[in-house]
């Protein structure tokens, strides 16, 4: 038999010489999820976006070896996608539920006394404290009664809104000669009697939390009168609850 014989070369081995579709599977990945990200605001704000873009980035460059064995981060990825969609479709949800917040501010009553503001799928409702309580009073007015009535009736309506009331004073301190030693007692009260009004009128507790914030937050600067009796407020806080009613 002749020396000169072929010589087949060895067949390679099934995938090998494939790593590489690991490696940018993984990274198809990243991108994807970076992408949905993006989608799930809903305005792009560009420092936001500058940072994400970096975090992005850093992550792909620095973990790039890693990934490319690692089946967790495709798991990881996969978990990240499902909680951007769920965020995009919350704060879609908000965004209707804060549309009728309109016709709630036109209501007998409350005309031009409830402002609001939505922002990443959090609704705010806020109602003067000196429309809800008289001057260092912590008990509710007639009128402000007849307000909380009215929030009730659309917090009803919208069974799946978590409920926070946050009560705020300006900062001038009591007098020291009433039964409040300070600004955060006073807040903690207001916003606890609210809650509890809103708890006698039907609104189930575990929807309902409660918390004094003093003089934290100032919408305007305590330089005048007008911007203080801004500052005193309670804020109705609502949040899309998760997972049932």
């Amino acid at each position: 038999m002749s020396d000169d014989r072929m010589i087949k070369p060895p067949q390679d081995e099934e995938g090998e010489g494939q790593e590489w579709l690991t490696t940018f599977a993984d990274l198809s990945m990243l991108l994807l999820v970076f992408f949905v990200l993006l989608y799930s605001m809903s305005t792009i704000d560009t420092e936001k976006f500058s940072k994400t873009f970096s975090s992005v980035t850093q992550a792909i460059s620095g973990k790039l070896r890693e990934i490319s064995t690692s089946r967790i981060s495709r798991e990881e990825a996969g978990v990240l996608i499902d909680q951007a969609l769920m965020h995009r479709q919350i704060v879609e949800s908000q965004r209707k539920v804060f549309a009728e917040v309109k016709t709630l501010q036109t209501k007998k009553g409350v005309e031009g006394l409830v402002s609001a503001h939505f922002e990443d799928g959090v609704i705010t409702l806020r109602v003067p404290g000196d429309v809800l309580f008289r001057s260092g009073q912590v008990a509710l007015t007639d009128k402000g009664k007849q307000v909380i009535l009215t929030l009730r009736n659309f917090f009803i309506k919208h069974p799946d809104q978590q409920i926070k009331v946050l009560g705020y004073t300006d900062d001038t301190k009591p007098s020291g000669r009433g039964r409040f030693k300070d600004n955060w007692e006073i807040s903690a009260m207001r916003a606890v009697n609210v809650l509890r009004e809103l708890l006698r009128m039907g609104i189930k507790a575990t929807r309902l939390t409660a918390t004094g914030l003093a003089d934290m937050n100032p919408i305007y600067p305590n330089t005048s009168p007008a911007s203080r009796a801004k500052n005193r407020r309670v804020e109705f806080i609502l949040e899309k609850r998760v997972g049932g009613r």
